[in-house]
């Protein structure tokens, strides 16, 4: 496993050293604890918001219900980061994460709004939710299908499919005015430009926070040229409290929440790459067989509070992922920090705010750089297996093909049933589920598993590998 790219943090732990205290598990002083923290939540604070304010757009939502379930979705997504990063009991991996809502969870949310209504959508989650703990224990069974190869392959398109969308926090949408406009494009360049610039002349503690110092600086860059506006930062209440159930009660149709129970099995693949690789990039020995089911335990439990509160699924993300290659600081607790910071906004109204008013192309700029590190750890990961045997090329090839087919060509299964559109647009779950069968396919079945029985392993172990 190769180092950070700036290591500041010690060298990982020998095995020899048990009295030793890992990075990851590693305190630091409370300031650098919070300012790493704040890097963390400004890189992927405009997730959250987005995803509400595109419920609140889709769905005709009051304004003071999408402030109640911003408020609830910056609460539930720092919860669940405290669950992912300390790990309590059997819920979270202790790992330095943090959880979102939005993406594919967000989509179905939305369609089953539309077609059974809100008290509907929210049951499906709260189904989904207890759907993912009982079907939990067979899924670990099947993590010895997923070598570095699968995930390997799997993450470079998570970090492919990210560029993507912070691309598109820089351009907006095609076909939408101002789409590509040269100021918001030069706003992002700027911002990579000042990240880069931080990184190259700067050291210690202000070197690890050169991805914050970028968007401060970008922010303050837009503000000077008047692309920044606060006045809807300054008004409003100054304390705002999620409101439990805000859509009334909710009714449970298990048909309606069909699609968002099989997209489940995808996101628990998706958690199985994120956790792997999460462990490669702060160096821990990680086994899998215990360590994933953890990561997708919280998954459920924080999606089960978050339907009670109105919002959709929430998932582990790997955006943070970058944040901690570029940086170098590999303790959780700083995600802890983040997910303290998050549960604070979450009651203050005028800070989340004043995050929102930050614009799309700084925050883009910055995350395009954070996302394509996470491509890059994938690529590494994919070093490590025996690409020269042709049936693992081939598996890599397929998987690859046909996970990025829906990143880069949008609507090419328009042409299908809306249930079976959803899950193959999901690129990430079918390039897993497709590396993952034809693993199964060439190394597990028939002669060829015989075959390869006595000969070296397809792929070389790593430190965070282990089943």
């Amino acid at each position: 496993m190769s180092s950070p790219v700036h290591p500041v943090d010690p060298a990982p732990v020998p095995p020899d050293d048990p009295a030793a205290v890992h990075p990851v598990d590693e305190s630091r002083p409370l300031g650098r604890i919070l300012l790493f923290g704040v890097q963390h939540v400004l890189v992927m604070a405009a997730t959250p918001i987005s995803a509400i304010f595109l419920m609140s757009a889709t769905l005709r939502l009051s304004p003071g219900l999408t402030v109640d379930l911003l408020s609830a979705a910056l609460l539930l997504s720092g919860i669940g980061s405290l669950v992912q990063s300390l790990g309590p009991w059997k819920f979270g991996p202790r790992l330095p994460f943090v959880m979102l809502p939005g993406g594919a969870p967000l989509v179905l949310f939305l369609s089953i709004a539309q077609q059974h209504g809100l008290r509907t959508a929210t049951g499906a989650v709260l189904l989904t939710a207890a759907f993912t703990f009982l079907v939990l224990p067979l899924f670990a069974r099947l993590l010895r299908f997923f070598p570095p190869l699968v995930i390997g392959t799997m993450i470079v398109i998570v970090g492919i499919n990210l560029v993507k969308v912070g691309a598109l926090l820089v351009t907006g949408q095609p076909g939408t005015p101002g789409f590509a406009d040269p100021a918001r494009l030069a706003l992002a360049f700027a911002t990579i430009a000042l990240i880069v610039v931080f990184t190259r002349l700067l050291r210690g503690v202000l070197r690890q926070l050169a991805v914050l110092l970028g968007l401060v600086a970008g922010t303050a860059l837009a503000y000077a040229l008047g692309q920044v506006r606060l006045g809807s930062a300054l008004s409003g209440q100054l304390i705002g409290l999620p409101r439990p159930l805000p859509f009334g009660a909710p009714v449970f149709d298990l048909l309606a929440a069909l699609p968002l129970m099989l997209y489940s099995l995808a996101s628990m693949a998706e958690a199985t790459g994120q956790t792997v690789i999460n462990a490669e990039a702060v160096g821990k020995d990680i086994d899998v067989r215990t360590d994933v089911p953890r990561t997708v335990r919280g998954d459920a439990l924080t999606s089960l509070l978050g339907g009670c509160f109105g919002l959709p699924l929430m998932v582990t993300s790997g955006e943070n992922i970058g944040i901690v290659r570029v940086t170098g600081v590999r303790s959780r607790y700083v995600t802890a920090a983040a997910g303290v910071v998050l549960v604070v906004l979450g009651f203050l109204t005028p800070v989340a705010r004043a995050i929102s008013v930050m614009p799309p192309a700084v925050v883009g700029g910055a995350a395009m750089v954070v996302f394509a590190v996470i491509t890059v750890l994938g690529v590494q990961m994919l070093g490590r297996a025996r690409l020269e045997d042709h049936t693992a090329t081939v598996t890599c090839a397929v998987a690859l093909a046909l996970g990025l087919l829906p990143i880069l060509v949008p609507g090419v299964y328009s042409g299908f049933p809306s249930g079976v559109r959803i899950l193959l647009e999901s690129g990430v779950a079918v390039g897993a589920f497709v590396a993952a069968g034809l693993n199964v396919v060439f190394h597990h079945l028939g002669r060829r598993a015989a075959d390869t029985a006595g000969a070296v392993p397809a792929e070389a172990p790593g430190p965070a590998a282990r089943a």
